[in-house]
């Protein structure tokens, strides 16, 4: 018989005697969990990438001044790419004797390439969608242009010299930013009227946005060969810079994804670790007596990593299919939130399953096995030779090298991946070390005990090595639950803060300085609450420490956008909200010169605290010294700067307001008196861009939810494995104890008192593990405020408590039956 052979008959035999089955079951949960997630996150990423796309109405776009080169487009067409087009300005309309002033845009007839546009023709509860602007004489305009006007839907608005009809009342565009142009109430045409008009001359300030969509690589491509051609005043567009709102979400949904996948592939380790190690034990007479028939210690290990290895792929490929059932599961439990064209499965995803799986089995299984090697032949006739434990150096270390692969491997971030490994090394390392220490102290507390309670106890303190592993094995994995937990509860608790029911859906611009009192008793006397006022100063930045910005700053990042268009200056005598100072210290007293600057634009310009900034301001210059840095949310729907300078630095220079403010829809008639009221302003709307924020957070809400439950399913996997590791023993120990006149009922309530007992002390580690790590996770990488969560330190010992004792007593219930004859006659 061949060696292989023997590998297989071994691995049909322990199958049928049911010595693999948790082992199975672990490794099939695993994989089914890792390659649900791993689909699931990956098509939720391409679907929201894809539908990140729709909020530019392109894969691409390019924003410019000036049309672009015509040899760009003839390169677009060569790589088969789709192109459209828009252009964007303000103009003055006016009509049955009143004035407005409107965010014009003239689409072309393919616009847009992503997304749709929606419309209707009065009613708004009778939306259309439509995936194509307004024919040439036509006109689109939103609701507020009709009130502001005096017209209605059929009659003509001219824009410049050309007469259109207003045809269609637009509730949603896919690309409407956050800029000028985009917020002001808007009149969309079609690009072939746009000459016709008369509107654009030399001098007028114009923007233009050309747009492509087609296959990945493709629009990679043309990205690589365009961006090196680029003038400063050009930029290809992103979602996660000009829609940071988006972005800013987007990331930490990502960063999540990845947080769940490495809990479900952390717990599901240690139940094969767990599971292996008692395979192990069980096989020391087998292979014992194969050492005596003459096999060699590589010939066994052979024999063993073969049977690993069929049970392995066996196994991994259950999980993947299984896997990819579970995330078509997904997807249909999630089908009213997500979009109706969901990205096409990565097959490739699948493969990685297969891969993690057999990663896992290797990772944490191969140390024990490692064991069977060393066993000796003298074992046959000494029970009690069992074969040296594996260096901790080799157990723990392919384990942590393995997270660490895949920790990489789902968040391609190093600093999560740093944070959790020092952390949870240094912690399981202290935590093994209290395990003993509260081991040793029951261990003296045992006198004093009596009855069924020293039995429970003991029961502990005897097997003590078994009892820190299983400790340690129930404190990960409730530690990886509170995680899991936890962060999806503070994350979805932040989304929901930062953009509450009342969040500002109006910004008002050029609001002047004496007009401020008056427009707050306005908001006041319709029971409207705003923001807070802010300053506005007009200012370019042109140089750091005397040194020319174009000099230091490298192209196509946030600080070279920034150079090249004045910046909105204000300064304020305390800390705007939403705002947290990363360096350096806010101003306390009336000292003048100072700024504080945005941190992801200080990492741009390169600047740091003590560095000398110089704006121009008009014909004047300015300089000011960084006093701090500030990381804010441009997510809050409130006014945001890059640049606040301390009280009475821009006194010397005239100033507006701006604000933002919640109306509700019934309420928007009332802005075309505000702006009567007050002639300079400009109101900008922000319903369809909160419209937009809220659908995609209600998205990822629901798919954080769901990927909840794969966690919590790994979890049952250690809970059963840590309990039927010591099965055997516990077996042997019955039948001794019947033997000497203990009754079941007696010896149930023992394991009752020692599961339980092992349950709450891990509730305890675990708390104190996971609100370490949620601390660092929340400062270092998830950018999120940690509090401390007492609750978690009451309820999860005493949940942890009953749970594993109750598991234990169902687990063990049939261990008692076991005739005391039959048992000791094995030994």
């Amino acid at each position: 018989m061949s060696r292989f052979s023997l590998a297989l008959r071994l691995l049909f035999r322990d199958g049928r005697s049911g010595e693999l089955t948790i082992l199975v079951a672990a490794l099939v949960i695993a994989v089914t969990c890792s390659t649900a997630i791993t689909l699931f996150a990956d098509r939720l990423q391409k679907t929201m990438v894809l539908q990140s796309a729709d909020f530019l109405a392109a894969d691409l776009v390019i924003a410019t001044p000036t049309p672009i080169d015509e040899n760009w487009r003839n390169q677009a067409g060569s790589l088969e790419l789709n192109t459209s087009s828009t252009v964007e300005f303000s103009s003055v309309l006016i009509e049955n004797d009143e004035m407005l002033l409107a965010g014009i845009k003239a689409v072309s007839s393919a616009y847009p390439l992503r997304g749709f546009l929606r419309n209707t023709q009065g009613d708004l509860t009778q939306e259309e969608t439509v995936t194509k602007g307004p024919e040439p004489g036509q006109v689109w305009v939103e609701k507020r242009i009709l009130a502001a006007l005096k017209i209605k839907v059929g009659d003509q608005l001219t824009v410049g010299e050309k007469p259109l009809t207003v045809t269609r009342i637009i509730t949603h565009e896919p690309d409407k930013r956050g800029d000028f142009y985009s917020l002001s109430p808007r009149v969309m045409m079609a690009e072939d009227d746009l000459a016709a008009t008369q509107v654009i001359q030399p001098g007028s300030h114009i923007h233009y946005f050309f747009q492509f969509s087609g296959d990945v690589q493709a629009i990679n491509q043309f990205k690589a060969a365009i961006k090196p051609q680029l003038n400063p005043s050009q930029r290809i567009m992103d979602i996660h810079e000009d829609r940071p709102e988006l972005g800013d979400a987007l990331k930490r949904a990502e960063r999540y994804l990845g947080l769940s996948s490495i809990v479900v592939v952390l717990i599901a380790g240690v139940a094969i670790a767990i599971s292996t190690r008692r395979y192990s034990e069980r096989h020391f007479d087998t292979t014992a007596l194969l050492r005596c028939l003459g096999c060699k210690q590589n010939e066994v290990l052979y024999l063993y990593g073969v049977q690993f290895l069929i049970l392995g792929l066996l196994a991994s490929s259950i999980g993947c299919l299984l896997g990819f059932i579970a995330q078509y599961g997904l997807f249909y439990l999630l089908k009213g939130l997500i979009p109706d064209e969901i990205a096409a499965p990565g097959y490739f995803s699948v493969f990685l399953g297969l891969s993690t799986g057999m990663a896992i089995l290797l990772g944490f299984a191969f140390p024990p096995l490692l064991r069977l090697k060393q066993v000796s032949p003298l074992r046959v006739l000494r029970r009690d030779l069992a074969p040296l434990p594996n260096s901790a150096w080799l157990i723990y270390g392919m384990a942590l090298l393995l997270v660490a692969v895949l920790i990489w491997r789902y968040t391609e971030d190093f600093r999560m991946t740093s944070t959790i490994l020092g952390a949870g090394v240094v912690l399981t390392l202290l935590l093994s070390l209290l395990i003993h220490a509260l081991l040793m102290i029951c261990q003296k507390q045992l006198p004093k005990l009596s009855g069924v309670w020293r039995l429970g106890v003991q029961g502990l303190v005897r097997n003590r090595q078994t009892s820190v592993s299983q400790i340690l094995a129930f404190s990960i994995t409730l530690m990886a639950m509170v995680l899991s937990f936890s962060v999806r509860n503070d994350l979805l608790s932040d989304w929901q803060k930062q953009l509450p029911e009342n969040a500002p859906n109006h910004f008002v611009l050029n609001i002047f300085p004496d007009q401020e009192a008056s427009f707050k008793q306005n908001l006041a006397d319709q029971k409207i609450s705003g923001s807070q006022f802010f300053p506005v100063v007009r200012g370019r930045l042109v140089a750091i420490n005397e040194t020319p910005v174009q000099k230091i700053v490298s192209k196509e990042s946030q600080g070279e956008r920034a150079i090249h268009r004045d910046l909105s200056l204000t300064w304020s005598a305390n800390l705007p909200e939403e705002n947290k100072i990363t360096e350096g210290q806010w101003w306390t007293d009336s000292r003048t010169g100072l700024v504080s600057v945005e941190r992801k634009l200080a990492e741009s310009l390169d600047v740091k605290l003590g560095d000398e900034l110089t704006f121009t301001v008009g014909s004047e210059q300015l300089k000011a010294t960084i006093a701090s840095i500030r990381d804010l949310r441009w997510d809050t729907m409130r006014p945001n700067f890059y640049m606040v300078f301390s009280p009475g630095t821009l006194d010397s220079f005239a100033s507006t307001l701006i604000t933002s403010f919640y109306i509700p829809q019934t309420q928007k008639n009332w802005l075309n008196t505000l702006a009567k009221t007050y002639p300079s302003i400009t109101i900008l709307e922000v319903d369809a861009i909160l419209k937009q924020f809220n659908r995609l957070l209600a998205q990822l809400t629901q798919a954080i939810n769901y990927l909840l439950y794969f966690a919590l399913m790994a979890g049952f996997t250690v809970l059963f494995a840590a309990v039927y590791t010591s099965i055997d023993l516990r077996v042997h120990e019955s039948a001794i104890m019947r033997t000497l006149g203990a009754h079941r009922s007696f010896l149930r309530k023992t394991h009752m008192i020692e599961f339980t007992l092992l349950g709450l002390s891990s509730g305890l580690l675990a708390a104190l593990l996971s609100e370490t790590l949620l601390y660092l996770l929340y400062t270092f990488v998830l950018n999120l405020d940690y509090q401390p969560n007492f609750y978690i330190w009451l309820v999860l010992p005493v949940i942890s408590g009953l749970f594993i004792g109750l598991t234990g007593y169902w687990s063990l219930k049939d261990v008692v039956n076991k005739a005391p004859l039959a048992v000791l006659s094995e030994l």
